[in-house]
């Protein structure tokens, strides 16, 4: 059941207002007030139609008034309700961007009865008003803080509802089976048996594989989301700063020949084909010669344990055989594919060429000429998404629904385990209970006033 009693969502009956677009120079701002009295708070500073008497989804150019001091000349876009994005009256005021217009609007607005809003607030409302459900209403947050293609087209399709859609049908058919067993306990003394359980064993078969196949997504979602972190890593001036420059297409990079320039780790974003890979430049593996270069070296060694993908450069006129496999060794880890990139093939000799180690793991490149980059690229690319990536399958990119569907899969085990161990119809319910619970806190059938407060404190005011 929905718990509507959140420190966020207690006074759902005042009108509220924020500042909807960034604060900073710009053209336009909009400024947001959503609740019972939005249009009547609206109209009694507005110099113009009567708000109060005009149809939903109209704009109406007018004047902000304080008393007899003209703020603005303004538009107001009406939404009545139920039709707006919080099933409350919404009003938008577009007014110039200046920050003294823009506080001098909301001040009056609070002097007529609105109050501040709170991180998403309307966002809450929308939820509390069933016109999004949770996980929906996270994708709104995700989607405002999308910085690739990628990313922006997962979340647009959990705002689309695709997620809540596919976890709203396993639950119907599961609260038929609960209610079925819950009938058995009313008729417990005429042993009689109202779930057929081979049919219940199919259908927790059928969705221990949908929720098995959600949760494996989500490697892939999060590198999505929040991007791929990738090591760049090798020997001193093996090539990996002018690597990354080569990659980035412009000089971020301290770029010389002294061996052990980068005493530190950089940090870049390199988008291929809409997915953002965090670039991580590192001190060189060596033997450190210094208690700084020390430090250095041990952070390379932490950055590749904390990465998805390591790509290891080396200067392949240089590096002995015997080097080569040292290195891969000490630097294979398992859970991170490794690329390996053999570094200034302009000066490399055809013997040299042909006593490369082969395979689809190796790009020969030239990062100082930029011969072979594309290459290098589409490796790095497809060694992270493979061919997973197609736009209608279901992404779960967020990690408290990566953990409830985890906790799904824990109770449905439980409830095929008892189905075999033939317990009783108790039992039984109250692992399918348990699987419904947490297949419902994914899109808000059940919430907490914890959950509501931890998920929507973390939006931005505005929205």
């Amino acid at each position: 059941m929905n718990t509507h009693h959140s420190p966020l969502s207690t006074h759902q009956e005042d009108t509220i207002v924020a500042l909807a677009t960034p604060n900073g120079i710009g053209a336009i701002a909009v400024i947001r007030l959503s609740g019972l009295d939005a249009i009547a708070i609206a109209n009694s500073v507005w110099k113009g139609k009567d708000l109060t008497r005009q149809a939903s989804h109209t704009i109406h150019f007018g004047h902000i008034v304080d008393v007899d001091l003209v703020l603005d000349e303004v538009l107001a876009s009406l939404f009545v309700a139920p039709r707006s994005y919080t099933r409350e009256n919404v009003v938008e005021i577009s007014c110039h961007a200046s920050g003294y217009i823009i506080e001098s609007i909301i001040k009056l607005f609070i002097k007529k009865g609105a109050r501040s809003a709170k991180p998403g607030e309307f966002t809450l409302r929308a939820f509390l008003n069933g016109q999004l459900d949770l996980s929906q209403a996270e994708a709104v947050a995700d989607l405002i803080a999308s910085n690739s293609k990628a990313s922006q087209q997962v979340a647009l399709q959990q705002l689309r509802g695709g997620f809540s859609t596919q976890l709203q049908a396993l639950r119907e058919q599961l609260v038929n089976f609960a209610s079925l067993i819950e009938l058995e306990l009313d008729f417990a003394e005429e042993d009689v048996e109202f779930a057929n359980r081979d049919q219940l064993k199919n259908l927790i078969h059928e969705i221990t594989k949908i929720v098995g196949r959600l949760i494996q997504s989500f490697e892939l979602g999060n590198a999505i989301k929040n991007g791929v972190n990738t090591v760049i890593a090798g020997r001193p001036n093996a090539g990996k700063s002018t690597l990354l420059n080569a990659l980035l297409n412009e000089e971020r990079a301290i770029v010389s020949h002294i061996p052990g320039t980068t005493r530190d780790t950089i940090e870049e974003v390199l988008n291929i084909q809409g997915i953002n890979f965090r670039l991580i430049d590192t001190a060189g593996i060596r033997e450190a010669t210094d208690a700084i270069e020390q430090i250095g070296v041990q952070r390379t060694m932490e950055k590749i344990s904390q990465s998805a993908l390591l790509v290891y450069v080396f200067d392949a006129a240089e590096i002995t055989t015997e080097e080569l496999n040292s290195d891969i060794e000490s630097l294979q880890k398992p859970g991170i594919s490794m690329l390996l990139v053999a570094n200034k093939a302009d000066l490399l000799t055809d013997a040299q060429l042909t006593a490369l180690p082969h395979g689809d793991k190796l790009t020969i490149i030239s990062a100082k000429e930029k011969q072979h980059i594309d290459e290098l690229k589409q490796r790095i690319y497809s060694s992270s998404i493979k061919d997973q990536l197609s736009g209608d399958e279901t992404m779960v990119t967020n990690i408290r629904h990566l953990e409830a569907l985890q906790k799904t899969e824990e109770a449905l085990v439980r409830v095929l385990g008892g189905i075999d161990g033939s317990i009783t119809s108790d039992f039984l319910s109250m692992d399918i209970k348990q699987a419904l619970h947490y297949l419902g806190e994914i899109t808000g059938v059940v919430t907490t006033d914890d959950l509501l407060e931890n998920i929507f404190s973390k939006f931005c005011i505005g929205k």
